[in-house]
């Protein structure tokens, strides 16, 4: 090539480059219009509040403006999802004045708080549509003619379900301080509240996917562990009466708690949906096969699944003791009849390459996220009890699941192993996840025993 003919090529790459727009470049006028939105919603908030906040509070409220605007601008759907979920919350605040007073008595006197939008009404709703979006998403599974329209009534009810939840979540915390400025909070602070956290931001991290992969098909799956949450926070709700706000115990009374328990429960729900995944790459597998012995396995390891959280209650045999067994019960039916129709399902399913992306990619941000939490925590111990690592109960199994998660990266990384082996280890890594929550919350002792 002589020189002219590169100065050519070089002239025709410069050219394509300056055709070639640029990230900003790329933004629509809705982006835009989002941004400046939420810029001057934070501006506000600022200026509202600002008197009220500590310089770590007032961090975190800068720091998330322009996280939101890039989660928009990286994911279209999150733009209606926040003004929608932002109309409604302040909607609800707006119902909570009388004359300019907030009162907690409006919650039982006017119509759409009391139905619909106080937050005990909007997380009961996203209860409810939970569990109709996990039936639709299994009837498309089984249906032969209208699997398609099933799926995607599904798909929509998690949308609606999502957004009850954050605004069943937001105006809890308004409900707080409305209850007293010392007991207002954030609320992630107890199981009833992170079992909310945990229900949507599952459903929506799997939202993601669908639409990434164009496909609704993991969605039966996906959503399974989604209900199993609900249920319990349902139980929860019915016989713990868990549902009412408390103040915060003393070791909770932290900003780091705004920090650590979100970004916990992101790499919770990433590893859930990994852990279902892996699930339907193992029932896609097994479709052919026979021998019972070779099913035994899976049908044990999706029972335990279900059924493990149950195991760690203290007391199971006494207050809803019976709760335990039709709990059991109903996993097992439903693990064995999933087993039985394995053919059907597997031919519903995507690829088994798609289920292993998916799978993949869901551990690497969700070990991402843990690996944030896990740091955030010992900076929180080290502000509560002096250290920044104890070798407390919580903190041990907490690194034990984090190996877990490293071994399968790494051997997907420098060996480049895939598929079964993989699967196995994200569900070996979910029941590390589950003891790691419950397990030492309620058989072990120690600095962390009030979660």
């Amino acid at each position: 090539m002589n020189a002219a003919t590169q100065t050519v090529d070089l002239k025709k790459g410069a050219g394509s480059a300056r055709l070639s727009p640029g990230y900003f470049a790329r933004r629509s006028l809705w982006d835009w219009l989002y941004a400046l939105l939420v810029l001057g919603a934070g501006a506000y908030t600022l200026f509202l509040y600002g008197d009220h906040m500590d310089v770590y509070e007032k961090s975190i409220l800068v720091g998330t403006v322009p996280s939101l605007i890039a989660l928009a601008w990286f994911w279209g759907p999150v733009r209606l999802l926040t003004v929608v979920v932002a109309a409604l919350s302040l909607l609800a605040i707006w119902l909570y004045q009388v004359d300019g007073v907030p009162q907690v008595a409006r919650a039982d006197e006017a119509f759409l708080l009391k139905y619909f939008i106080s937050s005990q009404s909007a997380i009961l709703w996203m209860s409810v549509l939970f569990f109709m979006a996990t039936a639709f998403y299994w009837l498309g599974i089984f249906s032969r003619a209208n699997a398609d329209a099933f799926e995607k009534i599904g798909s929509r009810l998690t949308w609606v379900a999502v957004t009850l939840a954050l605004v069943g979540s937001f105006v809890r915390w308004y409900e707080s301080y409305l209850l007293g400025p010392d007991i207002g909070h954030i609320p992630v602070s107890n199981l009833y509240e992170v079992f909310v956290l945990f229900a949507w931001l599952t459903a929506a991290y799997y939202l993601y996917y669908e639409d990434r992969y164009q496909t609704r098909r993991m969605g039966a799956f996906a959503m399974l562990v989604v209900s199993a949450a609900v249920g319990f926070l349902l139980w929860y709700t019915v016989v713990r009466e868990a549902h009412e706000i408390q103040p915060l115990v003393p070791a909770l009374q932290s900003w780091w708690m705004k920090l650590h328990v979100p970004a916990n429960f992101i790499g919770y729900g990433t590893f859930a949906i990994a852990a279902m995944l892996a699930f339907a790459y193992l029932i896609k597998q097994s479709a052919g096969e026979t021998r019972w012995y070779k099913l035994a396995p899976l049908w044990i390891l999706g029972v335990v699944l279900c059924f493990e959280p149950l195991v760690f209650r203290r007391g199971a045999t006494d207050g809803g003791g019976s709760y335990w067994f039709i709990y059991f019960g109903i996993s097992a039916l439903i693990v064995g009849g999933i087993l039985a129709a394995r053919r059907r399902i597997a031919e519903r399913l995507p690829a088994l390459e798609v289920m292993d992306d998916v799978m993949y990619k869901a551990i690497a941000v969700g070990f991402a996220f843990f690996t944030i939490a896990t740091v955030l925590g010992a900076l929180w111990a080290a502000e509560a009890w002096g250290g920044y690592w104890s070798w407390d109960p919580k903190e041990t199994w907490s690194l034990i699941t984090w190996f877990v998660y490293a071994f399968t990266l790494h051997i997907r990384y420098t060996r480049g192993i895939s598929g079964r082996a993989i699967a196995w280890l994200s569900l070996l890594g979910f029941l590390a996840v589950i003891f790691t929550y419950y397990g030492v919350n309620f058989l072990l002792s120690g600095l962390h025993s009030y979660a």
